[in-house]
C-alpha cells in the first residue's frame, strides 16, 4: 500500500506530527516542539499502549474472538481500547471515576462501551475504587480481560517501540530534552528508555507532574487536570505506584499547579493554535520552564497526549473556570467575590476528627465545610468537600464518632474571580455561610447576605 493508506484503523496509529511553538516561546532560545498525539486516529498518546495491550493479550491466548475487553481508566485508554475491540469483534467495558469529562463518557458511549462509573475519590482498598470496580467485572463476566494498563508491561514497551524512535527521527537525533506527564507512566518510561539508549544518555528526560500529585513529592490531594499525576487518598493502607512507571528513567520532576497548567493550555490554542487537553498545559508548562535555561543549540520536545475537544466543557469554559475561583481568560469589568474577602482565614475540620475534637474546633461557629483529612496540607480543594457541620448537629453525637458521620449538605461554593452577580444568582436562595474558591481550593468563607446585598 502507498503512505497513509491503512488496511485498520489500528495500523494508522502513530506517526504523529512535531509542531514548533513560536509565540508561547517568546524570549526562548531553545527550540521547543511539541508532539500531537491527539492526531491518532483514536484521540490519544494512549491509542499506542492500547493497541499494544491488546495485540500482546491476543498473541498469549489472554484474549480471544468473541471475548471482552474490560480496562479502569479516565477516558483516554478506554477510548482507544474500545475503538481497536469494535474493529477486532470484541466487546468493551470500561470503568471511570465520576471526575471524567462529559465529553469522554460521550465519546466511550458513541463506540458502544458499556461505562461504569465509580465515585473517583475512593482509597485502594475501597470496592469502588476504579481498578477494583474493572477487576471485580472482568472475573464476573465469561471470556474478559483486563487491559491493566498501570502495570502491564505493553504499555511502556509501546512507547520504547514507536513513540521513542519518532522523535529520534523527527528532530534527526537533535532532541536534548523530552518532556511528559506522568500518569501510567508509559509514555514518560518507554519513550525516555528509548531516547537514554540511542543517544548515549545524552537526552534528559523531564517528567510533569501535578504539585500534589504524590510522584513529585506533593501530598497526593485531588486536582483538576485529568489523566495524569498519582492520587493517594488519606485511608489508603499502602500506596503502590504502577509498575508501567521506572522513576529512574526520569532526571528531573516539574511539579506545576493546577492554574499554570490552564493558563498555558489556553494559551496554546489562542496564540499557537493547538486545541490541547489540560494535561498537555501541564507538559509544556515544565517544558518552558527547562527551555529558559537552555541555549540554542538545545530541542525540547513535550507530548500532547490528547485535544481540548475532550474538554471543552471544563478548561475552555470559562463559567467552569470562575465558579472554581481559577482566573478566567479575561478580566471581567464588573466586581468580583474576592472584592468583598475581607480575611483569608477559613476552617477546615478532616473527616476523621473525633465529634467531641470537633465541637471543640467549632465553638460557636454556625457552619464549617469539612473536607478529606489532608495533615496540615493547606487549604483543601474543594473537589474534596464532603459536607458541613455545625455545634447543634453534633450536639448529641457520641465523641468517638468521626464527624464524617453527622454531615449536613455542602455549604454551596463559589469562586473568588466570579462576577458578584453571577454568584448571587446561582447561590439562589440560600441563606449563611457560602465556600469562596480560589484556584480550586478553599480560601474563604463569605456569608449570603453580603453576597447579595450588593447585587
Amino acid at each position: 500500500m502507498s503512505d497513509n493508506v491503512f488496511d485498520s484503523v489500528a495500523a494508522a496509529i502513530g506517526n504523529t506530527p512535531l509542531v514548533r511553538l513560536n509565540r508561547l516561546t517568546e524570549g526562548i532560545a531553545a527550540t521547543v516542539y511539541l508532539k500531537l498525539e491527539y492526531l491518532n486516529p483514536l484521540g490519544s498518546v494512549k491509542d499506542r499502549a492500547a493497541l499494544a495491550m491488546i495485540e500482546a493479550a491476543e498473541a498469549a491466548g489472554e484474549l480471544r474472538p468473541g471475548g471482552t475487553v474490560v480496562e479502569a481508566t479516565s477516558g483516554n485508554t478506554g477510548i482507544a481500547l474500545a475503538a481497536i475491540a469494535a474493529a477486532r469483534g470484541y466487546r468493551a467495558v470500561v470503568v471511570v471515576p465520576d471526575k471524567s469529562s462529559a465529553e469522554k463518557l460521550a465519546l466511550l458511549r458513541a463506540y458502544g462501551v458499556e461505562v461504569h462509573v465509580t465515585p473517583g475519590g475512593r482509597p485502594r482498598e475501597h470496592p469502588e475504587f476504579v481498578r477494583n470496580v474493572a477487576q471485580r467485572l472482568a472475573a464476573e463476566i465469561p471470556g474478559a480481560w483486563y487491559a491493566g494498563q498501570y502495570d502491564n508491561p505493553a504499555n511502556p514497551a509501546a512507547h520504547r517501540r514507536t513513540t521513542g524512535p519518532e522523535i529520534w527521527r523527527q528532530t534527526r537525533g537533535r532532541v536534548t530534552h523530552f518532556v511528559a506527564g506522568v500518569g501510567t507512566g508509559g509514555t514518560v518510561t518507554g519513550t525516555g528508555e528509548y531516547l537514554k539508549e540511542v543517544s548515549g544518555g545524552a537526552v534528559r528526560v523531564i517528567g510533569a507532574d501535578p504539585e500534589a500529585s504524590v510522584y513529585g513529592g506533593g501530598d497526593g490531594r485531588a486536582w483538576y487536570i485529568e489523566s495524569i499525576g498519582h492520587y493517594l487518598h488519606p485511608d489508603t493502607a499502602a500506596d503502590e505506584w504502577p509498575l508501567s512507571y521506572r522513576p529512574a528513567i526520569v532526571d528531573r520532576l516539574e511539579r506545576v499547579p493546577d492554574h499554570e497548567s490552564l493558563t498555558v493550555v489556553r494559551r496554546l490554542a489562542r496564540e499557537e493554535g493547538l486545541l490541547a487537553g489540560g494535561s498537555t498545559g501541564t507538559a509544556v508548562a515544565a517544558a518552558l520552564r527547562v527551555a529558559r535555561d537552555l541555549s540554542e543549540d538545545d530541542v525540547v520536545v513535550a507530548i500532547a497526549p490528547d485535544s481540548g475537544r475532550n474538554y471543552l466543557s471544563k478548561y475552555f469554559d470559562d463559567d467552569w473556570l470562575t465558579r472554581l475561583g481559577f482566573a478566567p481568560a479575561l478580566t471581567p469589568a464588573e466586581p468580583v467575590v474576592a472584592d468583598l474577602v475581607t480575611t483569608a482565614e477559613v476552617r477546615v475540620i478532616g473527616s476523621a476528627t473525633s465529634a467531641a475534637r470537633a465541637r471543640e474546633l467549632l465553638g460557636e461557629a454556625t457552619a464549617l465545610p469539612v473536607t478529606v483529612q489532608r495533615n496540615g496540607s493547606g487549604s483543601p480543594v474543594v473537589a474534596e468537600i464532603l459536607g458541613s457541620v455545625t455545634p447543634a448537629r453534633l450536639a448529641a453525637a457520641p465523641g468517638d464518632d468521626p464527624v464524617s458521620a453527622h454531615l449536613d449538605p455542602p455549604l454551596p461554593v463559589i469562586g473568588a474571580t466570579e462576577t458578584i452577580a453571577a454568584a448571587a444568582a446561582r447561590i439562589g436562595d440560600h441563606r449563611g455561610p457560602v465556600v469562596v474558591a480560589h484556584d480550586g481550593s478553599i480560601s474563604a468563607l463569605l456569608d449570603a447576605a453580603a453576597l447579595k446585598g450588593t447585587v
